[in-house]
Parts: structure tokens; C-alpha cells; sequence
């Protein structure tokens, strides 16, 4: 995996982790669960995970939609 590759994944991982806190003040304890649950903690984090948010045309609006929904679906299961 390539330097660039890297710091595209570290790139989408704070954009989405900024847009939940900063649209969820209200809940932030919540948001730092699901940032934990996503990519894990320790030896365990994985910065990659937060890709399954992103599509081919690699769009951020289109990305914080998905993790929106990922968010909402998380809090209300």
C-alpha cells in the first residue's frame, strides 16, 4: 500500500470522525462510542474502516450521508 493510499485513508477517517462531532454536539459520548466501535482502539485500530463509508466517485458529501445514516441506524437499531 502506497504513502498515498495511507494518507487517504487517514484523510476520509478525520473528515468523518470531524463531521459526527461536529454535527452531534449534543451527543458527543455517543459519537465517541461509534468512533470506537468503527475503528477499534489500541493494537486494534484500523483507520481503513471508516472506507465503507466512501463509493467509487470518492464524493464527500455523498460519504457523510452514508456514515449520517450509518450513525442514525447505530442510535436507533
Amino acid at each position: 500500500m502506497g504513502l498515498g493510499t495511507k494518507n487517504r485513508q487517514n484523510q476520509t477517517a478525520e473528515i468523518c470522525k470531524q463531521h459526527l462531532r461536529e454535527k452531534h454536539t449534543d451527543k458527543l459520548l455517543l459519537v465517541e462510542e461509534f468512533i470506537v466501535e468503527t475503528e477499534g482502539v489500541g493494537k486494534n485500530q484500523d483507520v481503513t474502516s471508516w472506507g465503507r463509508f466512501t463509493n467509487v466517485k470518492n464524493k464527500t458529501d455523498e460519504m457523510l450521508e452514508c456514515l449520517d445514516t450509518a450513525f442514525d441506524k447505530w442510535l436507533n437499531p
